[in-house]
């Protein structure tokens, strides 16, 4: 951590000059201005040594019992997670009155020596117990602190956390609406494999369903980016199946985002970056700050503002010659979030707590290109798009998530009662798009149009109970812990404009029709136990079950049992089976949808609906996972300490799209649903026009293993070095593939690759980081292993047709390096200035060969999960304490 001013309150103001209408360079270079004036002109000095990071300031010279596990207090270092690395600071007493607060605010104190430490975070995460380090835990887990955040110099958490964490993977790109929200993986599996928690509790998931062909089709995950970067105190990252302890989503593992609770300090952060190809400019504004309420409370508030600008990475449309089709680059996007959480003690063992989190989101991705000739017949349109036009798929999107509760200890027992409302609504549009239809038969050019409109909400209601037991009998503490919680979930879907659905729809994508809107809802009821002790010294068991019931798709239940054996304080065997599921969400059962492109058109239609019926869809089934993982703690030597760890999945019926249907028979089940086709759509191939629906597809067999490694190197009074090594090598294949009810497979070659081999087989990410001083220089590399697609045939004049359904190109996206480097200098004890590059030598993609490229414009492969498109990124960040 920095000396003197713990991460826990670091607030960040990235400063920076994108195009935010009203928001623009000279507002950012001015907020930044007056941010860093303000720091050399008022305020107090905050003492540069002396506060344990993570450590909060009491309210009450008493303390509440309950409370540390709720605060997730941390040690004086977090165990450092690849590419960051644990910084040395000076003890202070865990608890402050008022008075010492304010007096260690006023002083500055001087430099001191560079000092390592190997101690790690209090977790609660994985385990019921409390006071568990992360060492110490029976899964292994990762710890990554705001400054390890920080030190990334991405201004997004999922980026942040892609570049700490091997395990974690995000999609080179996205697709229409799909590349409008963000999601991310765990061991290359669904990001729906993936539980998010907040705090401990259960986070509600977007609406916004990625519903184009790739390994993310059908995810409506968490969209962790929603969150304000400047709340997040820590997050910390369970690496192994918990659905016995979280229910359902918990098969690859959990990601528990710890927000900050500090009642004091102030801290600003401002970053401006821009890539190698000097496009996707990105700003953003954090900022952060805790107060006391009374003697027995506390508020921190939190807020982020963040924009970034197109990328473009498209190579010439094969129709022109020109790179006029943008289809292939990152969204442009604005967002503002915000974050309050404030806790009071009612008693010496009762307290109140409360979190709010609001963000908004407008972002736009381009459609691929129509030419001017498609116009020759409609000369209103041909007015306003001489040159042709490319379409813009937009979201407006609002998201917010209410949290309620009062915890105690009575009798011994530790108590938590809460209530969780979150909710995301998502209206998605076009503009600069047409419909033909409407200019033939009324002489109007609506050129904007709102397609979609969707609606996820959350309602979390739980009880928790925890308590330590000591029997005559049995030599060691029993932990017992259970509970049990009610959820209410619910889904709508909204019909699109008049405009949007007259004649053949919107260009682009057409509106969603009457008949396949409406409001969707299930019940949600659960219980679990969880029993942990010793049964010897050394040897420790936690055994947990759950049970869950599900008013659409019926019950499960699902177990864990976890050891961990300790041979001496430097060596540790720990071992987990456990079962796991994740129920069919709302949006995989109902949604639909038809994308359309100038020559081709996909449709996504409900599993229950006419068009699905008719060609065999069957209903949706949970999907159930087994998964076994063991390995070994150790420090072999001094400081040096080593974790490595073997896992297995297997995850039977997986969902994702399955029942492929083209041509004529595609036409029939879309037209069977209400979806108005384009005109031409006779003069296509058969395999330009598709759809499929959800269904349980197959079952997999996922392998990996997973090794952590850091040292630090003492170079007396010059500084430091902290090295890190963290690998994850994956591989999953097909164990089993699903049939239609005629007997039909559900999948077809490029399906199973979007399945086995869109993940990268390794990622490896290493280096270290040098500490002297007022300097820091972080270097670190990060390899992407080999992914593997099946790619589509695309002839005609300009690579405008589908040439088959059935046979597809293998390309091997090659195993890729990138160097990260940043250099940070301290000008100041409240003020930090730092350069650095991610991707210093702009790495891309492999380039897709010319006959497997739509329009031919696409370069490169968006359906996978490897280096991203975008190459190089240089930024400059500042930081100001107070």
């Amino acid at each position: 951590m920095r000396k003197g001013f713990s991460s826990d309150t670091i607030i960040r103001v990235r400063s920076a000059q994108g195009h935010a209408p009203g928001c623009g360079r000279g507002f950012s270079s001015a907020l930044l201005a007056a941010t860093l004036l303000s720091g050399f002109a008022g305020g107090e000095a905050f003492a540069a040594e002396g506060q344990k990071p993570g450590t909060a300031v009491k309210h009450t010279a008493h303390s509440v019992p309950h409370k540390a596990a709720g605060q997730a207090v941390r040690p004086a270092a977090v165990r450092p997670v690849s590419g960051t690395a644990a910084s040395g600071t000076t003890a202070a007493p865990a608890t402050l009155t008022p008075q010492q607060v304010r007096t260690l605010r006023g002083t500055v104190a001087a430099p001191g020596p560079v000092v390592a430490e190997g101690e790690e975070s209090v977790i609660v995460t994985g385990t019921r117990e409390t006071g568990r380090k992360a060492r110490e835990s029976l899964s292994p887990i990762d710890v990554v602190s705001a400054k390890q955040l920080s030190q990334t110099g991405q201004p997004n958490l999922r980026e942040a956390l892609a570049q700490l964490l091997p395990s974690l993977t995000m999609p080179t790109g996205g697709f229409d609406s799909g590349a409008l929200t963000d999601s991310i993986s765990l061991r290359g599996l669904n990001p729906n494999e993936t539980l998010v928690l907040v705090d401990g509790k259960r986070r509600h998931t977007t609406a916004n369903i990625y519903a184009d062909p790739g390994p993310q089709q059908g995810s409506t995950a968490v969209d962790i980016d929603m969150l304000p970067m400047a709340a997040i105190d820590h997050v910390e990252v369970l690496r192994d199946g918990a659905s016995a302890q979280y229910g359902s989503d918990a098969v690859a593992g959990v990601v528990n985002i710890i927000l900050k609770k500090q009642d004091h300090g102030f801290h600003a952060q401002s970053i401006s970056g821009i890539t190698a190809a000097k496009d996707g400019f990105q700003q953003g504004v954090y900022l952060d700050g805790g107060a006391q309420l009374g003697s027995r409370g506390f508020v921190h508030v939190s807020g982020d503002f963040f924009h970034t600008d197109h990328t473009y990475r498209s190579a010439p449309d094969a129709r022109t010659g020109k790179k006029d089709n943008n289809v292939l680059g990152q969204p442009e996007q604005t967002r503002e979030s915000v974050a309050i959480k404030a806790g009071y003690d009612l008693t010496d063992s009762i307290q109140l707590y409360g979190t709010g989190t609001y963000a908004h989101r407008h972002a736009e991705s381009y459609q691929n290109y129509r030419l001017p000739s498609s116009l020759a017949n409609y000369p209103g349109y041909a007015a306003i798009y001489p040159g042709g036009y490319s379409p813009l798929e937009t979201i407006e999107e609002n998201d917010f998530e209410l949290t309620a509760g009062v915890k105690g200890k009575l009798a011994g027992w530790n108590w938590d009662l809460s209530t969780v409302y979150g909710r995301d609504f998502d209206n998605i549009g076009l503009a600069n798009s047409a419909n033909l239809a409407i200019e033939k038969d009324t002489g109007r050019t609506p050129t904007h149009f709102d397609v979609q409109g969707f609606n996820n909400s959350q309602w979390s209601n739980s009880f928790d109970l925890s308590r330590k037991f000591h029997f005559s009998g049995w030599p060691h503490d029993i932990n017992v812990a259970g509970g049990a919680s009610y959820r209410y979930e619910s889904y709508s879907i909204g019909t699109g404009d008049a405009d949007s659905l007259y004649g053949s729809g919107s260009d682009a994508m057409s509106g969603t029709n009457p008949g396949n809107a409406g409001n969707f809802s299930r019940d949600v009821v659960a219980g679990y136990v969880d029993v942990a002790t010793n049964l010897t010294r050394h040897w420790q068991l936690d055994l947990a079950g759950r049970y869950e019931h599900y008013t659409d798709v019926g019950d499960t239940e699902t177990g864990k049992v976890s050891t961990r054996y300790e041979v001496s304080p430097r060596l540790a065997f720990r071992a987990t089976i456990s079962t796991g599921f994740h129920a069919p969400t709302l949006a995989q059962e109902h949604y639909s949808a038809l994308a359309i492109s100038p020559t081709a058109a996909r449709g996504l239609i409900a599993v229950n609906s006419p068009g699905a019926l008719a060609n065999g869809s069957s209903p949706l089934k949970p999907e159930r996972s087994t998964n076994v993982s063991g390995g070994i703690v150790m420090e072999p030597f001094r400081k040096l300490h080593v974790t490595v760890d073997v896992y297995q999945i297997n995850l039977r019926d997986q969902i994702m799209p399955g029942g492929q249907v083209y041509g004529a028979q595609a036409a029939s089940a879309l037209t069977m649903n209400g979806f108005a086709l384009p005109s031409d759509v006779g003069s296509w191939t058969p395999a330009s026009l598709s759809t499929h629906w959800f269904a349980n597809v197959a079952s997999t067999r996922t392998q990996g293993l997973d090794l952590t490694a850091t040292y630090p190197t003492q170079l007396g009074t010059i500084g430091r070095i902290d090295w890190d090594v963290a690998i994850n090598l994956n591989r999953t294949r097909l164990s089993h593939q699903g049939t239609d009810a005629q007997g039909n497979p559900l999948l077809n070659a490029q399906s199973i690759a979007y399945l086995t081999t869109a993940y990268p087989r390794s990622k490896m990410i290493f280096g270290g980081r040098f500490t002297s001083g007022k300097w820091t220089v972080g270097v670190h590399e990060i390899r992407y292993g080999q992914t593997t697609s099946q790619l589509t045939y695309y002839g005609g004049a300009g690579n405008t047709g589908s040439l088959s359904s059935t046979q597809f190109r293998e390309f091997h996206n090659t195993p890729k390096f990138i160097t990260n480097l940043e250099v940070t200098y301290r000008v100041h004890p409240r003020l930090a200035l730092t350069l650095g590059g991610n991707n210093l030598f702009d790495a891309r993609p492999s380039r897709v060969p010319d006959n497997n490229r739509y329009l031919g414009a696409p370069q490169y492969y968006m359906s996978t999960s490897q280096l991203g498109m975008n190459g190089g990124f240089y930024y400059l960040r500042g930081d100001i304490n107070f």
